[in-house]
């Protein structure tokens, strides 16, 4: 696990993959607690289990209050880099997305129900053979929507087999990659990115500029 900054407050960390970002046995919480010796460690958002990359979690109650202010004020940035398949045109997507529990499966519902539209914007970064990097922004935050709603439109993310695109031994190319929000207590803007590993199918396409 890659610690990428830490003070009294905060710790911003890497996520691996098939690790948890909640606070359960072997979730990045107590990982982190382990790590630095501290006994508060707290969720504030979350990736999913199968997912890489950037967290922000708080070291206070006061700066888990603070962080997740600003989550529900959309005042949080996030961006994620995903491979999916086939070559989409950029813009907005929102869905009305449903929930099975028992498949564990998000999906996009036909009709409204209690949940609001989550959406994402995103951009088209480059295509090869088939396949495109993108750069996405998330307005809301829902369980697997980066996945659904790419899926549901024929633009399965690469290494994705529970929404069809992946094949077996392949890893889910999406990338919590970049972070931004306000010290929850100087105020002070925090900017943080991490590019995906070196290694297909990240190899095969430009990165964006980490310092933008």
């Amino acid at each position: 696990m890659e610690i990428v900054y830490a003070d009294p407050r905060i710790v911003v960390a890497v996520k691996p993959a098939g690790v948890l970002s909640t606070d359960e046995p072997g979730g990045m919480p107590q990982l982190l607690r382990q790590e630095l010796g501290t006994p508060c460690i707290r969720t504030v958002h979350r990736l999913d289990a199968a997912v890489s990359g950037l967290m922000v979690y708080a070291r206070s109650a006061k700066a888990a209050s603070l962080l997740s202010e600003q989550i529900r004020s959309r005042t949080f940035g996030k961006e994620d880099l995903a491979v999916v398949h086939g070559v989409p045109e950029g813009g907005v997507m929102t869905d009305l997305l449903g929930r099975d529990p028992v498949r564990r499966r998000t999906y996009v519902a036909a009709e409204p129900g209690k949940d609001v539209r989550p959406e994402l914007s995103y951009e088209v970064l480059g295509s090869r053979e088939g396949l495109s990097l993108v750069r996405i922004r998330l307005h809301t935050g829902r369980t697997h929507q980066i996945r659904v709603q790419f899926a549901s439109r024929g633009f399965p993310l690469v290494g994705d087999r529970k929404y069809g695109g992946g094949e077996e031994g392949e890893s889910i190319a999406l990338w919590s990659w970049r972070l931004e929000f306000a010290h929850p207590q100087t105020g002070a803007a925090m900017r943080f990115s991490k590019l995906p590993p070196k290694e297909a199918p990240w190899l095969d396409f430009p990165m964006p500029l980490t310092g933008r």
